[in-house]
């Protein structure tokens, strides 16, 4: 079982940065795929970034936001970020990490451990 718990969300201005991070419970947590969706009130939740296992870690972006968002990991500390910038107000969501034992998972956004989510608001 893993644990996820997300943080450092809250309200900026459109062209402001933020960074989230998550913490994982999971005793091997350098095992673990990890990723970044969000869902925006009425729509669907959309993939935005994943880290590959180990300390390589490959990634990949959802095309909405290449270029502006990077996913990192610290396997030390258990933790998954999402550094964003240039934020836009279509940013606005509600940010979940995820965890899956395969990077396939995350990507196609069936991964096998969801947190409870952190809260992002761009104003215009």
């Amino acid at each position: 079982q893993v644990q996820l718990v997300e943080s450092g969300g809250g309200l900026v201005q459109a062209g402001a940065s933020l960074r989230l991070s998550c913490a994982a419970s999971a005793r091997t947590f350098s095992s673990y795929a990890m990723g970044w969706f969000r869902q925006a009130p009425g729509k669907e939740r959309e993939f935005i970034a994943a880290i590959k296992r180990g300390g390589g870690g490959s990634t990949y972006y959802g095309d909405s936001v290449k270029g502006r968002f990077t996913i990192s990991r610290d396997n030390a500390k258990n933790t998954v970020d999402l550094q964003m910038n240039s934020l836009k107000p279509e940013d606005t969501a509600l940010y979940y990490c995820a965890a899956d034992l395969t990077f396939h998972k995350i990507v196609v956004m069936t991964p096998q451990y969801w947190g409870q989510g952190t809260q992002v608001t761009v104003s215009s």
